[in-house]
């Protein structure tokens, strides 16, 4: 059913002429703000119910204003809906359709509120809605990480710094530094929800309201855990949506390192891993070519979130109090942030735990480089030699090493025991790369013994989330 609501402004009487057309679209939010539908919805629903509860509304306004705004919802989702720039924001287009249907009732329903106020309730509601959907999308990724960890918690790899071979570790034990990454981005999530959850209906315009409202009623109709304490921040606070794209892009910027290491990894220079093909594309002139666009992608989304981000916190910097139509300017960042994240998380969730991790080329990797050398530097120490003399030993047996193109392990004793008389055949335990990560045996460490331990630590916090 297709609907023709009022196209003169709820709000023109005060003007003496009509807006430039121009202007008119320039100054309307209505085209992004409109995904708010099902919060603004529920927002008025609340509030109908609390002028009830107060006495400003009888009982039959009360249920025509339920059922005309329940009429909205459904030729809204039906497609059957006349968005209008001329009512501006979501807001008076809901209230300009809901008076088409139910006349001069429908206009009693912003008794007691602005849209300062109602656009500022609006958001945290659709942003509390956004997280209660990104947490399961986090904990998706984490369970594909601990899949992934466990299954290659003996798989031997090289581990780096400054991207050089630096010591052995358990492939396992690196997805886990990754879920360790995710588990710090649910807690800034969930802490930043408790201050999204705050309801600032009933603010008003700035000062509040002379009529009998009830707020706590309100907020319990809506779920919002406490009410603003102070009108002139109730309306123009958007901390709450810096705060959200601050936690954004802190895991993008985890998402975007994790990215680097996949496209590396699957590179025929690593070779570490497989990406499933159906996470990658082709070229349109080397045949050859597997490209691992959706880890490159995500890295690339990195910067927009970033941009947002600064966006934001610009948007705000020098406003004065309280409401100003500069905050109007929040939302597509705010949206696009939300897209994004929800869209990247599916994508690397889906793909983590299907990724194939080559062991025979981890483990060959692993040999390469000397990464042992520490081991035998901490077995000297065993000896009785002070470290900074195992150190310089170590550095003149792996300069031996590099000029003939052998590793450590490769090394005879007789060679070995060239560089310092202390070592014995023992040596060999401590330079082979099992050895080498299985001595690692401590809360935290390599050692395939404390990954699968770490796994079930892991899965036991994903049952509290």
């Amino acid at each position: 059913m297709s609907n023709q609501h009022n196209q003169e402004k709820l709000s023109s009487a005060r003007f003496s002429e009509s807006t430039d057309a121009f202007v008119e679209a320039f100054t309307a939010s209505i085209m992004f703000d409109k995904r708010m539908y099902k919060q603004d919805i529920q927002g008025s629903m609340a509030h109908a119910r609390m002028l009830n509860k107060v006495g400003i509304l009888n009982d039959k306004e009360l249920q025509d204003i339920i059922d005309g705004l329940g009429q909205v919802q459904q030729e809204i989702e039906a497609g059957d809906f006349n968005w209008s720039i001329k009512q501006e924001d979501i807001h008076m287009n809901i209230e300009a359709r809901l008076t088409d249907i139910i006349g001069i009732t429908g206009k009693k329903l912003h008794t007691g509120r602005s849209r300062n106020d109602q656009v500022a309730t609006d958001i945290r509601l659709y942003l509390r809605d956004e997280i209660d959907q990104i947490l399961p999308e986090l904990k998706r990724l984490q369970q594909g990480l601990i899949t992934l960890a466990e299954r290659e918690a003996q798989t031997i790899m090289p581990g780096f710094t400054h991207l050089q071979t630096a010591q052995p570790v358990t492939f396992g034990h690196h997805m886990l530094a990754w879920f360790e990454m995710i588990k710090r981005d649910i807690e800034r999530l969930q802490d930043c929800r408790k201050r999204v959850n705050t309801m600032p209906l009933g603010s008003a315009a700035l000062a509040g309201t002379t009529y009998p409202i009830d707020r706590h009623y309100t907020a319990e109709l809506l779920g919002f855990e406490r009410i603003s304490e102070n009108s002139l921040d109730g309306v123009s606070d958007r901390d709450f949506a810096i705060e959200f794209t601050h936690f954004a892009a802190t895991l993008l910027m985890h998402m975007s390192r994790f990215s680097e290491e996949l496209v590396l990894w699957s590179s025929a220079q690593f070779q570490f891993i497989d990406l499933p093909d159906r996470f990658c594309t082709g070229s349109s002139i080397m045949p050859q070519k597997k490209n691992p666009d959706v880890p490159e992608l995500v890295r690339g989304k990195t910067g927009r979130v970033y941009g947002h981000l600064i966006s934001l916190l610009t948007l705000m910097k020098s406003q004065p109090l309280a409401y100003n139509k500069d905050n109007q300017e929040d939302k597509e960042p705010l949206f696009d942030t939300v897209d994004t994240v929800k869209g990247s998380l599916r994508a690397f969730a889906d793909m983590v735990p299907a990724m194939i991790v080559k062991k025979e080329m981890t483990y060959e990797a692993a040999k390469r480089g000397f990464s042992t050398a520490t081991d035998l530097a901490d077995y000297l120490v065993g000896k009785g030699l002070a470290f900074r003399d195992s150190h310089e030993v170590v550095g003149l047996a792996v300069a031996h090493g590099i000029k003939t193109g052998q590793d450590l392990s490769e090394m005879s004793l007789e060679t070995l025991q060239g560089f310092c008389e202390k070592i014995g055949e023992d040596v060999y335990d401590v330079l082979t790369l099992e050895g080498s990560v299985a001595a690692r045996d401590h809360f935290g460490g390599t050692a395939p013994k404390q990954v699968l331990e770490a796994v079930g630590r892991a899965k036991a916090y994903l049952e509290t989330i």
